[in-house]
């Protein structure tokens, strides 16, 4: 069992948070992390809240042929939907030029006391930690979704996921070639309450 350590001031990790920003998932290349690089990215990943334990996701980690075959099957399918060519190029993109993707799949569980919205949110902080987690490695990463996260066709030919289940967010994971400037961040006064009594 895992000794938890005492809470205590870490300002290296503060300044970390502070300074974070998601690097554009087009500046991302190979080499990506291999398995025993990920593997300690998704451990530190899954430490996420989980309200009754109940582990509402779950991870595919693709690359290679697998990218190629999802970024083929978004421009067929997409066509047949009769979806945007400029969005569909896009979406194929996203699969063919990642050197790697972990789709986080939203696994929701019957409970009568965790509702559904709450395991949800979990599987975002699950994409939020597992960005945080790869870059504190020294990875580029960024969360992307896209119509393919939800839509039903795509996710059982594409994954083979229930119907109950859908994709929180595709994470690309790589080297990063560029750095990004940083972008407007919200303003903290106008969107924060203190509430007194």
């Amino acid at each position: 069992m895992t000794t938890i350590p005492p809470l205590t001031p870490q300002p290296q990790v503060q300044a970390f948070l502070a300074t974070r920003r998601s690097r554009p998932s087009k500046t991302l290349r190979t080499p990506a992390p291999d398995a025993a690089a990920l593997t300690p990215i998704l451990t530190a990943a899954l430490r996420v809240p989980d309200h009754g334990k109940l582990e509402p996701w779950r991870l595919l980690v693709m690359q290679g042929a697998a990218l190629t075959r999802l970024a083929e099957m978004t421009v067929d399918l997409g066509t047949r939907q009769g979806r945007d060519a400029d969005k569909l190029t896009k979406a194929h993109a996203m699969f063919a030029e990642s050197p790697l993707i972990v789709a986080v799949v939203a696994s929701p569980k019957a409970s009568d006391k965790i509702p559904e919205v709450e395991q949800t949110l979990s599987a975002g902080a699950l994409c939020l930690g597992l960005v945080n987690a790869a870059q504190a490695a020294g990875w580029g990463a960024n969360w992307l979704s896209g119509w393919m996260a939800t839509d039903r066709d795509w996710l059982s030919a594409g994954l083979s996921l229930a119907d109950t289940e859908w994709v929180a967010g595709f994470i690309v994971l790589g080297t990063e070639t560029a750095v990004p400037p940083d972008r407007p961040r919200p303003d903290l006064d106008a969107i924060t309450t203190w509430v007194d009594a």
